[in-house]
């Protein structure tokens, strides 16, 4: 096994290729917020900081969950993090989810205190908040993690669409029209495509080591069928948005994002095995970020 520097193994756990991804759902929340009349620059800052920050956890936990159930074998075709690698010590990566916990509430509460304007939305938001340090770290440490579970894409779906998006929008214009839901879900479910990929990678190592995952449970081909289900969701998520809020064309530039999705699609539905998914991950990542983006980018132009 290659040997890795402290800096390396530890850039290897944060793993920060993932925070555009979990940071889209706050720039199209922004981005509703701009639309709408309501923008602010210092509370969407502050949203993308506490939610990095919570990615990040999220990473140093699933490193943590996997590498103390042994789920991360040599064998598996992902990549090997710092732990795995035996470069980090479960004692130092328990120091680095305390002080990672830390920095998010520090950072939440003062989001939390220069947006909210009532004592309900602060205890909402704290409740909230909370919620999601527990879930970022319960999805692959304690007894029955339910990312083993096939849960993590029902989380997903939750924290990267729903809750991500609404709750930027909502700490800045302090309402919430129900049909930001439609952008919020398909925002959502770029996300779990983006986990769906790499379930799809990892099912057969998933599958022994006894981590149900959907894609476990689902199957090779019905865990495709379904990825399929979330692109086509997504867009047409953002199309019913637009035919809802009478945007005018600029507000249709995601469809621009169309063709590579389908392309995405065919590939994926073509190639059955495991092994073929290894660069759909990267693909499939900035997929999501180039439609959610385009979204973003359409409103602006409203």
């Amino acid at each position: 096994m290659t040997a890795l520097s402290p800096s390396r193994a530890w850039l290897e756990s944060l793993r920060l290729r993932t925070l555009p991804l979990a940071c889209a759902s706050v720039i199209t929340g922004s981005s509703l917020a701009w639309w709408q009349g309501h923008f602010n620059p210092g509370t969407a800052i502050m949203a993308l900081l506490t939610t990095a920050l919570l990615q990040i956890l999220s990473n140093l936990a699933n490193d943590y969950g996997d590498a103390v159930k042994g789920s991360d074998t040599p064998d598996r075709l992902g990549p090997l993090r710092g732990m795995q690698k035996g470069a980090i010590t479960q004692q130092q990566m328990r120091i680095a989810l305390i002080f990672t916990v830390a920095l998010t509430i520090v950072s939440g509460v003062m989001l939390i205190l220069r947006a909210c304007r009532s004592v309900n939305d602060i205890v909402g938001f704290i409740g909230l908040g909370a919620v999601a340090i527990v879930a970022a770290i319960a999805y692959t440490v304690g007894k029955k993690p339910y990312g083993y579970l096939g849960l993590g894409d029902a989380s997903v779906l939750i924290f990267f669409g729903w809750l991500g998006v609404t709750g930027s929008y909502y700490l800045q214009a302090h309402n919430l029209p129900v049909m930001l839901f439609l952008p919020a879900t398909a925002c959502g479910l770029m996300a779990v495509a983006v986990l769906n990929v790499n379930n799809m990678r990892d099912i057969d190592s998933d599958r022994q080591n006894g981590k149900y995952t959907l894609a476990v449970r689902l199957g090779a081909i019905n865990a495709r069928r379904y990825h399929s289900l979330l692109l086509a969701g997504a867009v047409l998520c953002c199309a019913l948005f637009a035919v809802m809020s009478s945007l005018n064309s600029g507000g249709w530039l995601f469809l621009l994002a169309t063709p590579l999705l389908n392309s995405h699609r065919r590939y994926i539905m073509q190639q059955t095995s495991a092994v073929a998914m290894r660069p759909m991950l990267e693909k499939t990542v900035k997929s999501a970020l180039l439609l959610n983006l385009l979204f973003s980018f359409g409103l602006l132009l409203n």
